[in-house]
């Protein structure tokens, strides 16, 4: 009797640069601004803006935020993604690799790792609850793109968002009151999402009815009446609409409006990264407490948590049944 293949697990994560400085910053953002999925101008129209402004002027910036939050052992996102793979594939005791749609490790190499330990058989498992064009599908292009030359392409399963599975919103209820029974609990819970253009979604991207579902469903599990919770969009950039309420702009607003403490969670970042740990647990403190706010605590994302680690197993599960 002939042996099984071999299933394996490619977790993708957005990315991150490889250091704190301006040149790897530029190298970054030239792979994660040149994407389509991401900014979609013509390319005659937005490529001459990207390498004759933006890169001559965001990378030292941009760096100037990543020092802010960088570790002895690195970017705080792969750190978290790498943790999440190891034990993922502890948990599951079949090969599991991490990938970063932009920077290192790519989707290419990760790919041949697992060719290299044998895998005949692929899960493909973007880190975005949330599904968007911008993410998911992006990451799917990457995947095929790495796939393009390949003499012989493995069986591939492609999971995509989680945004409302109960066991995501659990871990997201968890984490939260955890950290409520530790640091008490504020007048206000406010989740952040990661925005997109306004005109993303008025294309079709189901982005934002997906925030509003997982928003919806942990209010809920959390039993949060109205008026202890909302949702606001973070993260916009360019001078189009994007997504509204603005994050900044929502939390900025508040202590005049009577709120003095906050509770921030961004559930839509499976692991912390610039846009949790520099934009909302620092720019955004700094403007609440400003305004007048009294209290801010960040709440961290799922991370490599025991919780966070169990639910990718559970998708993985699902997703790979009769391969596993």
């Amino acid at each position: 009797m002939s042996a099984r293949p071999l299933p394996g697990v490619l977790l993708i994560n957005l990315g991150t640069p490889d250091a704190p400085t301006p040149e790897a910053l530029r190298r970054y953002l030239a792979e994660f601004l040149s994407d389509p999925r991401v900014v979609d101008l013509p390319r005659w129209r937005w490529m001459p803006i990207l390498h004759g402004i933006i890169l001559r002027t965001r990378p030292a910036r941009s760096a100037r935020a990543y020092a802010r939050i960088w570790t002895e052992q690195g970017s705080p996102l792969r750190l978290y993604s790498e943790a999440l793979a190891v034990a993922l594939e502890a948990s599951l005791r079949i090969p599991v690799r991490i990938a970063m749609r932009y920077g290192c490790p790519s989707v290419a190499t990760s790919l041949a790792q697992l060719r290299q330990v044998g895998v005949q058989r692929l899960i493909v498992l973007p880190l975005y609850p949330q599904y968007s064009a911008t993410t998911t599908a992006s990451a799917y292009d990457a995947l095929a793109a790495a796939l393009r030359r390949e003499a012989h392409v493995p069986e591939i399963r492609f999971l995509g968002d989680y945004h409302c599975h109960p066991a995501y919103i659990n871990a997201l209820a968890s984490r939260i009151e955890a950290h409520w029974r530790e640091h008490g609990r504020s007048e206000r819970l406010l989740l952040s999402f990661h925005g997109i253009p306004q005109r993303y979604a008025a294309a079709g991207d189901p982005y934002p009815q997906h925030c509003e579902g997982t928003a919806r469903a942990l209010a809920q599990r959390l039993r949060l009446g109205e008026g202890q919770w909302a949702m606001s969009y973070q993260s916009r950039f360019g001078r189009e609409p994007w997504l509204e309420p603005y994050t900044d702009e929502t939390l900025a607003r508040w202590p005049g409006e009577g709120v003095r403490s906050v509770d921030v969670v961004c559930p839509g970042f499976a692991t912390d990264c610039l846009e949790t740990l520099e934009e909302i647990a620092m720019e955004n403190r700094d403007a609440f407490l400003q305004a007048g706010g009294e209290t801010y605590r960040y709440i961290p994302a799922l991370n490599d948590h025991p919780e966070h680690v169990a639910l990718l197993e559970g998708l993985v599960r699902e997703g790979g049944k009769g391969w596993l």
